[in-house]
């Protein structure tokens, strides 16, 4: 039957032009549009930008109507501001590096060797937010020698344990989606050390889970008011706060560019996330 319908073919060419026609119709699938995931989203739009609007409004806004940037450039000349900002900025790289150098071995350890104890690092990792920052200044300050008292690394110390619980699950979530033991056992048979295998195999694939546990560490410092406030150090909430209110708008205006500043940081982390990953898994499929 084969070789009479390919003679058939071969003797009328004209039929081999016409255009194939399945026997079972093709169905176009309408794309349904999901109303109740945009109006949820234009809400919680309209929930962060309104008032943030708002607050930008009232800081460019000119007496006589219009808006102005003159208060862009009276912020590096506020009386504070600057070693507020400095301030700000090394306990923010202080708190990051001790956080990341205590969290990473100890999740790893903890995922490797111990996983019926992850149960118990939430717990432990939770008390943080649990306990209020208050109890946290005045035990600390009571606790502390009286070298460390007067020094800013107090604060540091302090935020180390308050951004345990936001960079033990950045962690734990990251190393979830590794195949962890595969990727040590292999290190460790080419003969790499544990200091080698977790700076060149295991953190690599941790970037994400990295990079937005400094964020938040960050976020997490320059928004931090009540144990700053308690040891007298001067931070950029703290400055927001004690400033002079006669001229409210510079002080609005600096938590304003803070807030958006996180924001744009966020966005970069989650955008070049997702670069590097469709580019990683592009040259698979070229490899392939």
């Amino acid at each position: 039957m084969a070789s009479l319908e390919f003679g058939t073919l071969v003797a009328d060419p004209s039929t081999i032009d016409q255009p194939f026609e399945s026997d079972t119709p093709v169905t176009r699938r309408r794309r349904r549009i999901r109303w109740g995931r945009g109006v949820i989203l234009f809400l919680a739009a309209l929930y962060f930008i309104v008032p943030f609007y708002a607050s930008m409004a009232f800081s460019l806004q000119k007496p006589t109507g219009g808006f102005s940037l003159t208060p862009l450039t009276q912020i590096a000349s506020a009386p504070g501001f600057l070693s507020a900002l400095w301030l700000s900025t090394q306990l923010a790289v202080i708190t990051m590096v001790l956080v990341v150098l205590l969290m990473v071995p100890t999740v790893i350890y903890v995922h490797l060797r111990m996983p019926r104890f992850r149960r118990v690092m939430e717990v432990i990792t939770i008390l943080p937010i649990i306990i209020p920052p208050i109890a946290y200044s005045v035990g600390v300050l009571e606790s502390a020698p009286a070298w460390l008292r007067s020094s800013q690394y107090l604060l540091a110390i302090v935020y180390v344990i308050l951004a345990m619980p936001y960079v033990y699950r950045s962690l734990d979530s990251g190393l979830g989606a590794l195949d962890l033991k595969t990727l040590v056992e292999a290190s460790r048979s080419l003969g790499s050390s544990w200091v080698s295998t977790i700076w060149r195999v295991l953190v690599p694939n941790l970037r994400s889970a990295l990079m937005s546990a400094s964020v938040l560490t960050i976020a997490l410092v320059f928004g931090e008011f009540t144990i700053a406030n308690v040891d007298n150090w001067t931070t950029i909430p703290v400055w927001i706060y004690l400033a002079p209110t006669d001229n409210p708008r510079v002080n609005t205006l600096v938590a304003m560019i803070a807030l958006l500043a996180t924001c744009l940081v966020l966005t970069l982390i989650v955008s070049l996330d997702r670069s590097v990953t469709y580019n990683t898994d592009a040259d698979s499929r070229r490899k392939q």
